[in-house]
């Protein structure tokens, strides 16, 4: 599969050179493939060699700032970067497509879905962090009390970027400039409002063993749909279902396109 998935894919630029990716199989795109944050588009090669077989022709991007896709000029969270893929997605669509999106990049393919309906033909939503969860939102009192001071004047930048690398998550410290504000920006969103407003068919499709996005959000989300969706758990599968379960998103896509 590995021979056979390097063989299928290019290398290729999008929107002006904004945006690059990888693209497989021939004719017509018909699916376009959303990674998660700190990954790239190569997540999905498995899984998109297996649907190129069949004859359905993809693309995995590369969101901004994420492999070979520049940084993007200014912050924000996946409303930005819905809007950053649009002209892509506008270029690639000669029908309208199926979005899968893992994690950070399920977010980004919820708003394009629910601002952008007549580009979206389906959705596949893979480990996404579609709600906040209780307990995630306050920072630790000791991490607050330095930023403070330093608001203050009292502590200096030096020793507040201290607190961020101890406290912060291993995300917001691998992050740095503009992509630590994306993050900030990405993690205080919640997506309430786009999911009840979604008129293209979602098929959820999520780790039950999922630690970062846990499968109660997938529930909850499920809860909030308005159209034709379908939620399935795949047993013994952590987060990184692109990578650790590419037969069964590829078979998500599959019945997606049907």
């Amino acid at each position: 599969m590995e021979g056979l998935t390097n063989l299928m894919s290019v290398l290729r630029s999008y929107a002006n050179a904004r945006l690059f990716g990888e693209s497989y199989g021939e004719g017509p795109v018909r699916v376009v493939w959303l990674h998660g944050w700190g990954r790239r588009g190569g997540d999905f090669a498995a899984a998109a060699a297996t649907v190129a077989a069949g004859g359905v022709a993809s693309v995995a991007l590369d969101l901004p700032g994420f492999g070979a896709t520049p940084v993007p000029r200014e912050p924000g969270g996946a409303r930005h970067y819905a809007e950053l893929i649009v002209p892509a997605l506008e270029e690639l669509a000669v029908d309208p497509l199926v979005l899968v999106g893992h994690s950070f990049g399920g977010t980004v393919a919820t708003v394009v879905a629910a601002t952008h309906p007549q580009l979206v033909r389906s959705l596949v939503l893979v480990g996404s962090p579609l709600l906040r969860t209780a307990g995630t939102s306050r920072s630790p009192l000791a991490y607050r009390a330095t930023r403070w001071l330093n608001g203050h004047g009292v502590l200096s930048e030096r020793r507040l970027e201290r607190a961020r690398q101890k406290y912060g998550s291993s995300d917001y410290r691998n992050a740095e400039g503009v992509m630590r504000a994306v993050l900030v920006a990405s993690v205080n969103e919640s997506y309430e409002a786009e999911l009840t407003s979604l008129h293209a068919p979602v098929a959820l499709v999520w780790g039950g063993e999922d630690r970062e996005v846990p499968p109660q959000v997938a529930r909850r989300a499920a809860e909030m749909i308005s159209s034709e969706h379908s939620l399935r758990f795949l047993e013994g599968v952590g987060h990184l279902v692109p990578t650790e379960a590419p037969e069964e998103l590829a078979l998500a896509v599959e019945r997606a396109l049907a």
